[in-house]
Order: structure tokens, then sequence, then C-alpha cells
């Protein structure tokens, strides 16, 4: 199923720009939906009402046209880039190439997101293309609603997730308890080695992270504290993986928080309520509802059992202290959100519902699923059960 790109096509309209242009390599989330394609060095899309165009390297050239979701593929010696380069310099002759393209498709006045790049947009100016930058983030928008075939690369990212997950606990589970320290094949059992066990276990399901949380005790009191050390028992131990499918590109994200052996009364009841707050939050999803009302139903939760948020007390350092969740897809953090600015939620969109508790003294407890907004509620994409404990 193709992505449809009538709000981008309203957008041209609206601005009376002739097409859209993106300058960028495939860490661009917005060039590499466009385009269907990815590449390690920068290349131009150009996406007209009447089709998307691609210039590429001579590299990358055969690829581009067997790989990508492109109506047309050229390259600089299509335009006589290297005598441009030889006649006008590395920067004006690339820049004469990138015009000579928009030419080929009577292109005049481009939109381009915010983040093109300022030399290219004046040189452009200056050879008389009108350069309009948009901020609205448009292509964005409308890849945060996700076509059935991008929903299942995500569930697939799940899985690799869970068996992550999975390796992640039975380590846990394997350590003995020495001196309140947890202790496995005769070394401490640490943040390090359980992130390792993680990483290779999605390596070999075929996805990638460059960073991931094992944090325990009051490093799991900071939500981002990717943890370091050894694991202590009796202690919450947060463990958050969000990897990336390297076949599809696209990212899972989930969290589950253990506690090697007896957990606190303090732990068990943070745990407690951030599960109540994570059915709220269920219990609230469905096309036409704001992320922000998610968001809401959370606050209220843990504000009735006593705890403080950002809703009730924005410089809140200890508590409900971030939004409830945020969309997945080609970024492991992309719109829409659900938070206090999160808008309408429709069918399609992929969200994480991540509630937590933290503080110093405790320690930090947070439960995260994925879930997809469809036409009736939503499907929670997350398989991998909750317990606490382990013993």
């Amino acid at each position: 199923m193709e992505p449809d790109f009538s709000q981008l096509d309203a957008h041209l309209s609206n601005v009376d720009a002739d097409g859209y242009m993106i300058h960028a390599d495939d860490t661009d989330s917005d060039q590499l939906y466009l385009a269907e394609f990815g590449a390690p060095d920068p290349f131009t899309s150009l996406y007209t009402p009447d089709g998307i165009h691609l210039l590429v390297s001579g590299l990358e050239y055969g690829r581009a046209k067997s790989e990508s979701r492109a109506d047309t593929v050229s390259r600089p010696a299509d335009y006589d880039g290297r005598a441009k380069v030889e006649e006008y310099g590395s920067h004006e002759g690339n820049c004469r190439t990138f015009k000579a393209f928009l030419d080929d498709y009577d292109v005049d006045t481009i939109a381009v997101p915010g983040d093109f790049p300022v030399a290219l947009a004046d040189t452009l100016r200056d050879l008389g293309v009108e350069v309009l930058p948009e901020t609205d983030d448009v292509i964005t928008e409308i890849r945060s609603v996700k076509t059935d075939e991008e929903i299942d690369h995500v569930r697939a990212a799940q899985r690799a997730n869970e068996a992550a997950m999975d390796a992640a606990e039975s380590l846990i589970a394997a350590a003995d308890i020495e001196d309140g320290t947890l202790v496995y094949e005769g070394e401490p059992l640490t943040s390090e080695r359980v992130t390792e066990e993680i990483e290779v276990t999605l390596l070999r399901n075929g996805c990638a992270l460059d960073e991931t949380i094992v944090a325990c005790g009051s490093s799991a009191a900071d939500p981002h504290d990717r943890g370091s050390g050894p694991l202590a028992a009796g202690e919450s131990i947060v463990i958050d993986i969000f990897p990336r499918d390297k076949t599809t590109n696209y990212h899972a994200d989930m969290t589950r928080t253990f506690v090697k052996g007896e957990a606190s009364d303090a732990v068990r009841e943070y745990y407690d309520v951030t599960q109540k707050a994570k059915r709220a939050a269920f219990d609230a999803i469905e096309p036409g509802v704001t992320g922000e009302s998610v968001h809401d139903a959370v606050c209220d939760v843990y504000e009735e059992a006593g705890y403080p948020t950002l809703r009730s007390d924005e410089a809140a350092e200890t508590g409900f202290i971030h939004g409830t969740g945020h969309g997945v897809g080609l970024d492991v953090h992309e719109l829409p959100h659900v938070s206090p600015r999160g808008g309408e939620l429709e069918p399609g969109h992929v969200i994480t519902i991540e509630p937590g508790l933290y503080d110093p003294e405790v320690g930090g407890v947070r439960l995260e699923d994925l879930v997809v907004v469809t036409q009736d509620g939503y499907e929670n994409l997350t398989q991998y059960e909750e317990q606490l404990e382990i013993e």
C-alpha cells in the first residue's frame, strides 16, 4: 500500500510551490520515507503532484532504480555535473546540477524542510529558484499514520524486542545473590553484561540498537539513565529496549521493571499503581480522542494515589515526570505525542504507553507497551507479560 501524499499536495498548493525537495542521507527519516530508499551519503528527492524523482550519485544509481519508490532516477552525469563542477567549483557546480534537475520537471518554486541546508538554499535562490522553508512537519505527519505493511514491520521488530527482553530476564533469573549483589558465573552481573545479552539477541533476530536502558536502584529513578555497574538484589531494574529492524528500518519499544528477590513495599506500590495507570490509558484510547486526554487519564490515577505529576507540579522531580508515550516508526520517537501537547489520535497511529514513577529513595518503575490505534479502539502489539519479582 502506497502512502497517501494528498496532505503534501495540499501544502504545495497552499504555498504555491511546484514541488517539495529533501537533500539528506537516510538518517533523515522523512527522506527515507519519501524515497523508500536509503544511502549513507546525501541525495535529493523531489516530490511533485505528478511523481517522485531522485537525483543520486552514480554509485547509488542502479540500486535506486531497482529499490526506490521513485518514478524517475537521475544522476549528476545526466546534467553534465562534472563539467559544471570544473567550471564553477564544487558547491556552485553541484547547485547548478540541482537547478538543471529541477528544470527537468518544470519546478521553479520548492518547499523544503526546516533543516534544509542553508548554503544550498541560498545558492539555489541566486540561480532563480524560490525556496520556501516549511515548519509544519508535513511528511512527518503523513508517516505518523501507518499502512498495514508498516504496522507489520513494527510488529516484527517487537517480536525481536521481546526475544531480547526474555534473554535479559533469563540472565537476571539465572544470577545468584551474594551480599546483596547479583552474581552470574562467579562475576557480578552488571548493567553492561545484560545490555550485551540484549544486543546479541537483537542481532540474531535481525535488529540493532544504538543504546538501551538497564538501570538499577537510584539510577532507575532517572528515566533516561542508561545504567551502569553491578545490579543489586531487592532493587528495581528498569529495562527499556528500542531496537530498529535492519531490513525495514522500523522500530519497536518496550519497557519492563524487574526485582531479583523480594521487592520493597514502596517498589511494589509503585508497580501496582503504574499497572493501574497503564490500564487507564488503554481504556482511554480510541480514534478521535487526543493524546492529551490519554495522558490525563494516567495523571488522574497517579494524582489520586497521592503521587506528583508534571500536570500537578511542572517542577516535580519525583513521581510521574514525563509524557505517557510517543509515536514509533522509522524514528523511535515521532508523532503523535501522548502528552499534554498530544493531538487527535487516528487509526494507524502506532504509540507507546509508558507510565512510570521515580524517586531516588525508592528507585524507578516503568511499564511500556506498544499499541496501534484501530477503527474501534486499539491493538496491543506487545505480548510480553509483566512480572515484577524474579526468583
